[in-house]
C-alpha cells in the first residue's frame, strides 16, 4: 500500500510538474507575441505571473523590463534590469546596460547610472551614445549651467488622464488628450491601457500663459483612434498631425500585425471646417512616421520616424514640401542630432532653433529637451544643448514649444507630481539659452611639497563680487571641475585641515577652452631634517640680484626674513647658504660672483641678529645646474632662471 501510494504521489507531481512548464511556455508564448506587437500592458500581466510561479530567465527579464522601459515606467523597469545584470551577467546586450542607466538616473541614481554607462562604453564604444558620455563625464555640472531659466507650472487643463503635446493656432493651443474618449468609445489601447487619443483646444492668452475654454477639435480630424503632435501653417489653413494608420475605413497593420503612426495632413475649406486628411505618401504600414513641425519658410517638414536605414530607435528626419504640396525624398539629419537611442518632437522656433527631445544625449533620465541651431555657422552653434532644469527631470520630458516674442510656451512630462499620466506644463522663459560659450575649469589639489593628492579637500567656487557659485569635496583622485562663463573672473578656493588655504584668481577667455588650475597647499607645519634645502620647505620666492650685483635687494630681503624668523625659533640650527648662477658669461667669473652673493646674504642675515657661527657660506657658480642648460645649449629663458638660485641648506 505505501508503495502504490509512493507510485501514485510521484505521477501526480510528474503530471503537475509537467503541466506547470506546459502553461508557463504557453503564457511565455502568449507574453512574446503580445511583446512583439507592442501590447506591452497585456505582456506585463502575463510575464508577471510566470516570474510569480518561480519561472526566471534572461529573456523573461529583458522583456519584463523593456514593456516596462517603453511605457515609461522607469523605476518599474529598473527592478528588473537590475535582476537581469545580477542573475544573468553574461547574457547581457551592451543596449540593456544603456536602458538600465537610464531607469537608474529616473530615481537619481546617477552615480550608479555612470557605472552602468561605463560598462555601456567598454561594450560598445562605437556608439554614438558611449562617446557622446565619454565627451561629457561631467554632463551634470553642463546641464546645472544651462539650468534655472524657466518658470514652469502645471497647466489647469490637464486632466486625470493623457494629456500632452501642444501646438499654437492662432489664439487658440491645440493639445492630445484622452480625457473622455471612454465615454463614447470604450476602447483602450492595447500598449498602455490608455484611452486613444483626440484633439482638443483652449483659448490661449499670450500675456500669461493660461489657458481656458477647452472644447474638442474638429471631428473631421479626430477618429475613433490617435490624433496627437499636430502643426498648423502660419495662416492657420494648413494643419498636419499624427495618427494610427487608419483612413477611416481601414485599420492598417505591419508584417507583424502592429498598427503604426502616420503623418496626415488637412486643409481649411470655404466653410472653416477641414477637408479628410490626406495620408502622405512617404507613410509606410512597415514603420512609424510621427510628431511633425515645419521650418520658418514652411517648405520643410521636420518629423520622427523608425524607418530603416537611420541612426537609431527613432531619428528627425526632414522633407522638402514642394509648391504644388507634393513632396521630395525623407532626408535624416545625421549623427549629429540623431543618436542609436531615440530622437523626437522637433519644434522649429521663430529663430531658427530646433528643440526636441531625445534619450540618446546625455541627459537627466528618460527623455531630455535638447536644442541647437538648424542650419549652424559656427562649430558652437552644432553643439547640442541639454536645455536644463526644471524643463527638464529624470521621467519623460518632450514636445517642447516655444514663442520666442513672448517667452512663453509648453512642454510635456510624465514627472511626479503631475494629474495624470502626461501632462502640459506652461513655461515662461527667463533667460536665454546661456552662451555656447563655456569655459571648464578642471584641476587636481595637492600637498605642495610632496604632489600627494589630497583627497577630501574642499574647493569653493566664486564669482568677481564675492558671491559662493558651488562648493564641493573632492574624491580619491583629489580633481574637480566647474563649467562657468566666457570673460569673466572666478575665485578658485582650497582648503584643507592642517594646509594653509589657496584662493587664486581665473580670468577666463572669451572662447569654449578648458584651463587646468592646479591647486597646491602648503602645510601649516611643516618638518625639516638635515639636509633639507629651507628654501624648499619654506616655499620662497627666488631670490634675486641685479645685474653682475651681488647686494641684497627689497624683495630678496622679505625672502631672508622668512629664512631668519626659523632660524630664531631654532637658535640650534645652522646653515649652509649657497648660491648658483646660470650658464651665461664667463664660468669663473660666475663662480666668483656666486660666492660674493652668498656672504652678502650670510653678511645680512648676521646683520639681522643671526650669529656668524651659525651660517656658512660658498658660492658654486654653474657648477650644479638642475636642467641641461649648461654651456652652448639653447635653452629658454625660464630654463636658465631655474639654475639661479640660492639655497639654504640644514646642517645641524
Amino acid at each position: 500500500m505505501k508503495r502504490l501510494l509512493h507510485n501514485l504521489l510521484f505521477v501526480f507531481i510528474g503530471f503537475f510538474f509537467v503541466s506547470t512548464v506546459f502553461s508557463q511556455d504557453r503564457k511565455l508564448k502568449t507574453a512574446q507575441n503580445q511583446y512583439d506587437k507592442y501590447e506591452y500592458i497585456n505582456a506585463q500581466e502575463t510575464y508577471l505571473k510566470v516570474v510569480k510561479k518561480g519561472y526566471k530567465s534572461a529573456d523573461l527579464y529583458k522583456n519584463l523590463g523593456n514593456s516596462y522601459y517603453f511605457n515609461s515606467q522607469f523605476e518599474e523597469a529598473s527592478k528588473w534590469y537590475e535582476e537581469l545584470v545580477n542573475s544573468y551577467p553574461s547574457e547581457v546586450e551592451p543596449e540593456y546596460y544603456f536602458r538600465y542607466a537610464q531607469t537608474l538616473k529616473s530615481v537619481g541614481r546617477y552615480d550608479d547610472a555612470d557605472v552602468y554607462m561605463n560598462k555601456f562604453v567598454e561594450a560598445s564604444s562605437d556608439d554614438q551614445r558611449a562617446q557622446l558620455f565619454e565627451e561629457e563625464p561631467n554632463y551634470l555640472k553642463r546641464i546645472d549651467f544651462q539650468s534655472g531659466r524657466f518658470e514652469i507650472e502645471n497647466s489647469s487643463i490637464n486632466s486625470s488622464y493623457t494629456d500632452f503635446g501642444s501646438a499654437f493656432f492662432g489664439r487658440f493651443i491645440v493639445f492630445s488628450s484622452s480625457r473622455d474618449t471612454l465615454l463614447f468609445k470604450k476602447s483602450v489601447h492595447q500598449w498602455n491601457e490608455e484611452p486613444f487619443l483626440d484633439l482638443y483646444r483652449a483659448e490661449y492668452n499670450p500675456t500669461n500663459g493660461e489657458l481656458s475654454e477647452i472644447e474638442k477639435f474638429d471631428s473631421k480630424i479626430n477618429s475613433k483612434f490617435h490624433e496627437s503632435t499636430p502643426i498648423f501653417s502660419k495662416d492657420g489653413n494648413t494643419v498636419y498631425f499624427t495618427r494610427n494608420n487608419y483612413d477611416g475605413r481601414k485599420y492598417g497593420s505591419d508584417k507583424k500585425g502592429t498598427n503604426r503612426l502616420k503623418i496626415y495632413r488637412s486643409y481649411k475649406n470655404t466653410q472653416g471646417g477641414w477637408t479628410t486628411p490626406q495620408n502622405l505618401p512617404f507613410n509606410s504600414d512597415q514603420y512609424s512616421t510621427a510628431h511633425p513641425t515645419l521650418s520658418l519658410d514652411e517648405k520643410t517638414l521636420y518629423f520622427s520616424s523608425d524607418m530603416p536605414g537611420g541612426e537609431g530607435q527613432s531619428d528627425i528626419y526632414e522633407i522638402a514640401i514642394n509648391s504644388d504640396g507634393s513632396f521630395g525624398e525623407p532626408k535624416n539629419l545625421g549623427n549629429r542630432i540623431n543618436t542609436e537611442g531615440k530622437e523626437t518632437f522637433p519644434f522649429v522656433s521663430i529663430n531658427n532653433d530646433l528643440y526636441f527631445a531625445s534619450d540618446g544625449h546625455i541627459g537627466l533620465g528618460g527623455l531630455d529637451v535638447y536644442v541647437t541651431r538648424l542650419n549652424p555657422q559656427t562649430d558652437e552653434e552644432k553643439l547640442i544643448v541639454n536645455i536644463g532644469k526644471p524643463v527638464n527631470s529624470p521621467d519623460d520630458d518632450f514636445a517642447f514649444i516655444v514663442d520666442d516674442e513672448s517667452k512663453r510656451g509648453y512642454f510635456s512630462s510624465n514627472r511626479e507630481g503631475g494629474r495624470g499620466k502626461d501632462d502640459i506644463y506652461s513655461f515662461l522663459q527667463l533667460e536665454d539659452l546661456k552662451s555656447f560659450c563655456e569655459i571648464t575649469i578642471t584641476g587636481v589639489v595637492k600637498d605642495k611639497d610632496t604632489q600627494e593628492l589630497l583627497a577630501g579637500a574642499k574647493v569653493s567656487i566664486y564669482d568677481s563680487s564675492n558671491n559662493l557659485l558651488e562648493s564641493f569635496t573632492v574624491g580619491d583622485d583629489a580633481s574637480y571641475t566647474h563649467i562657468v562663463k566666457c570673460s569673466s573672473k572666478y575665485f578658485v578656493r582650497a582648503e584643507k585641515e592642517e594646509y594653509l588655504t589657496l584662493e587664486k584668481l581665473v580670468s577666463t577667455p572669451g572662447k569654449t577652452e578648458t584651463l587646468d588650475v592646479p591647486l597646491l597647499l602648503e602645510k601649516k607645519i611643516k618638518t625639516a631634517n638635515v639636509g633639507d634645502d629651507l628654501a624648499k620647505v619654506l616655499s620662497l620666492n627666488p631670490i634675486y640680484f641685479d645685474f653682475d650685483q651681488h647686494y641684497i635687494r627689497p624683495d630678496a630681503a622679505i625672502e631672508l626674513a622668512k629664512v631668519i624668523e626659523v632660524m630664531n625659533q631654532y637658535p640650534d640650527m645652522k646653515i649652509d647658504v649657497r648660491s648658483h648662477t646660470d650658464s651665461h658669461g664667463n664660468d669663473d667669473y660666475n663662480l666668483w660672483l656666486s660666492d660674493e652673493r652668498a656672504k652678502s646674504t650670510v653678511k645680512y642675515m648676521v646683520a639681522k641678529g643671526i650669529s656668524a657661527d651659525r651660517l656658512t657660506s660658498k658660492g658654486y657658480g654653474e657648477t650644479q645646474p638642475v636642467n641641461e642648460c649648461g654651456n652652448d645649449s639653447n635653452c629658454k629663458k625660464s630654463e636658465y632662471q631655474l639654475n639661479r638660485r640660492s639655497e639654504f641648506i640644514i646642517v645641524k
